[in-house]
């Protein structure tokens, strides 16, 4: 004859399992916006840092420029072309490339244009970096960064235009 004392549990019952899971849900439904914003903060800290970097590129050269003269410069292996009259740089690849800019991080664009759905406002005269992770998307229009010669015989610095939401 079987004794009628309730067996010691073996594991979780059917609601406990499901009371966990949806415990689960809710957490990851709260969670899941704050990991969503590290995308969008991290490249927005990156056109800063690039920011950072095409200034002190324009700095440099506009110092060998004062100290030397000429056309053009090497700097960190680039040739790196004057505005004429001005002595900063003009915006163009190899002046991303001193600035220490690839195209392993960023999407390059420097003909002039208007901006499009996937494609930025790109200015006369400057160069606009978007982070490849966004490049050729609506995100990437507004989550860019334009350096903009100052014109020619100005005393004026270059200008950067921010990104405007990443």
């Amino acid at each position: 004859m079987k004794s009628m004392k309730s067996a010691a549990q073996a594991g979780f019952t059917l609601i406990e399992l499901i009371v966990v899971i949806v415990i689960l849900g809710i957490l990851a439904a709260t969670a899941l916006p704050k990991f969503v914003s590290f995308g969008s903060d991290a490249r927005l800290a990156s056109l800063n840092a690039a920011k950072g970097a095409f200034s002190s590129a324009a700095s440099m050269a506009k110092g060998k420029y004062l100290v030397a003269g000429g056309t053009s410069t090497v700097v960190e292996g680039s040739t790196v072309t004057f505005v004429t009259g001005n002595g900063y740089p003009q915006a163009d690849a190899p002046f991303a490339a001193a600035a220490g800019l690839n195209a392993t991080d960023y999407t390059f664009y420097t003909t002039p244009g208007a901006a499009t759905g996937t494609t930025p406002l790109v200015p006369t005269g400057g160069i606009v970096i978007v982070p490849n992770s966004v490049a050729g998307t609506a995100t990437g229009v507004t989550c860019s960064l334009a350096y903009i010669q100052p014109a020619a015989s100005s005393t004026a610095a270059p200008t950067y235009t921010p990104p405007t939401a990443c």
